[in-house]
């Protein structure tokens, strides 16, 4: 990957971070637990799925999938940020991602967010160049290299970002 690359993906990630933070900026604890029904998310639920599925990501870069990895293609990873920030397909999180109330606060949930991610920052900047020849699974997307999975995670972030937005004009 050129350093060009490698920096964009980092700034990507930068990005998703702040579009979840500024989503949640200003809120009451009871703005952020609100739900605009009983199936929808609040933001605390959405911050929390978001930590979930990041700690999910870094776990499968920790045990990487075996076998072929997909080759470089910028096209595929504008597919994966396209289809990664849709909010137009509902998508059911399976369950092990779904929220379950881990955080009282949204202070609290927002510093295990900004954890999660300067850990994945982090393993984006060390592995840079190597990330096109790391391999994980992806429960809808399938095989991805590093660079997919990177993109995915900074437009899942973007996402629930923009679910926030929404659960934000419903107060």
């Amino acid at each position: 990957m050129a350093p060009k690359e490698h920096m964009d993906i980092v700034e990507l990630l930068h990005q998703s971070r702040t579009e979840v933070r500024a989503a949640a900026e200003g809120l009451t604890e009871p703005q952020a637990k609100h739900k605009p029904s009983p199936e929808k998310w609040s933001v605390l639920d959405c911050v929390e799925h978001v930590v979930i599925v990041e700690g999910r990501v870094m776990g499968r870069f920790e045990n990487p999938a075996t076998g072929e990895v997909p080759r470089a293609d910028q096209e595929r990873e504008a597919n994966i940020r396209e289809a990664g920030t849709n909010r137009g397909t509902a998508l059911q999180a399976p369950e092990p991602t779904r929220p379950t109330g881990r955080y009282a606060t949204l202070a609290e949930a927002l510093a295990a967010f900004d954890a999660a991610r300067e850990r994945t920052i982090a393993f984006a900047q060390q592995k840079g160049p190597e990330l096109y020849a790391i391999a994980i699974s992806h429960p809808v997307f399938g095989v991805l290299n590093g660079v997919e999975a990177m993109h995915l995670t900074a437009a899942h972030a973007r996402r629930h970002a923009a679910q926030m937005r929404e659960v934000r004009g419903a107060l």
